[in-house]
């Protein structure tokens, strides 16, 4: 398509695909941001989102191979104006463009200015980390840390926004040096402008008196830590929101048992440290799976946060599995956000069937299977 040439000569800093063409298209929409070295693509579907780094050729070729086949809109900013294009369902297309009303400019094609975490802002456990300046200037060697916490406030971002939240009470399960409870606990109460109250719980009693002591450094009143495990622990509060990042291994099991018992409206986990199923995985019929240890490790990893999704489905939650590359640069690269969400007996029932299916035929006993069975008697 010329006028797609036309586009990617304007050199432009945003592009989304959407209108898809028929119901059963994988992908709902596709989102495509420039980078310094060519561009970001960022595909979603109804639960989850893909990403893929590529040149602006490669770029082009893509827009090129879905749009008119796949999607029928493409809207495209190069900082002065805004690229549209519209194809019929008989093929016809049709191309303007006008002024941007949006504030996509030259210098701003890698995106540091949208940031949510703005650079220019004195945020004092981003300079504490060393990722600021006193200046609140982003330290150059510490860039990528800075775009990674960026990428887990929007995570956060995408379900706060359009709501109208007054007050949350967050838990951050498993907390450790709590540098991004810091930095959670800044975005609600000075962007989002929320009254939070945040409970940071670890093991380590040194870890504890660190963190709040910060939080007494800082300023913020309403956000403290306790010494505590995730199995067993209570409160008599309504809970909003659950974090769990680095939990290991069962620790998030029961973390998010906890949430689903409190009725918990958002959970954002990181798991990690997945060994549970790697020592119970078998399958007479699928044994190539299971015959080479680095696939075994890998896909019991996998089956333990696609059966964790599906369960907390089942449990009435919209739940999506998106990519996060973490702070401590693990293999680990999935994030689970549950939203509470008013999900059909029907969708349930075959959340729990799919994650049935797994477990008999790999023989498993996953721990949040057996503690939700344990809630509903069996």
């Amino acid at each position: 398509m010329d006028n797609l040439h036309e586009i990617f000569s304007s050199l432009p800093n945003k592009i989304t695909i959407s209108k898809p063409s028929a119901k059963e298209n994988k992908y709902k929409k596709i989102v495509i941001m420039k980078t310094e070295n060519g561009y970001q693509i960022e595909k979603f579907t109804q639960k989850q989102a893909f990403h893929e780094n590529v040149t602006a050729d490669e770029a082009e070729s893509f827009c090129k191979s879905v749009t008119g086949s796949d999607f029928l809109q493409l809207n495209a900013w190069d900082g002065e104006y805004e690229h549209i294009m519209l194809i019929s369902r008989k093929g016809r297309v049709s191309y303007k463009k006008k002024k941007s009303d949006l504030a996509h400019t030259a210098q701003k094609h890698n995106r540091e200015k949208n940031y949510i975490l703005p650079e220019g802002t004195v945020i004092l456990p981003l300079v504490d980390m060393g990722i600021f300046t006193k200046e609140g200037k982003v330290v150059h060697s510490m860039y990528d840390k800075f775009k990674q916490i960026n990428r887990f406030i929007e995570i956060v971002d995408d379900e706060i926004r359009n709501a109208d939240f007054k007050s949350l009470n967050i838990i951050d399960f498993g907390c450790g040096k709590s540098y991004l409870t810091f930095i959670l606990y800044y975005y609600f109460t000075e962007i989002r402008k929320i009254d939070v109250n945040m409970t940071g719980l670890d093991l380590k009693a040194d870890v504890i008196d660190e963190c709040n002591a910060a939080a007494r450094k800082y300023g913020y009143k309403n956000l403290h830590f306790e010494l505590g495990d995730i199995n067993g622990y209570k409160t008599d509060k309504q809970v909003d929101m659950v974090i769990t990042l680095h939990a290991c291994d069962t620790a998030t099991d029961y973390a998010l048992y906890n949430a689903i018992n409190w009725n918990t409206k958002m959970i954002f986990s990181v798991p990690c440290c997945q060994h549970e199923l790697n020592g119970q995985i078998h399958s007479e019929k699928l044994s190539l799976l299971t015959k080479y240890g680095i696939i075994r490790e890998r896909t019991a990893a996998l089956m333990t946060d696609a059966i964790r999704a599906n369960l907390l489905e089942a449990c009435g939650y919209r739940t999506q599995l998106l990519e996060f590359v973490d702070l401590s640069h693990t293999p680990k690269n999935i994030l689970i956000r549950a939203v509470k969400h008013n999900i059909s007996k029907s969708a349930k029932d075959k959340a729990v069937a799919e994650a049935e299916s797994i477990i008999n035929e790999f023989n498993l006993d996953p721990t949040l299977y057996r503690l939700l069975k344990i809630r509903n008697g069996g």
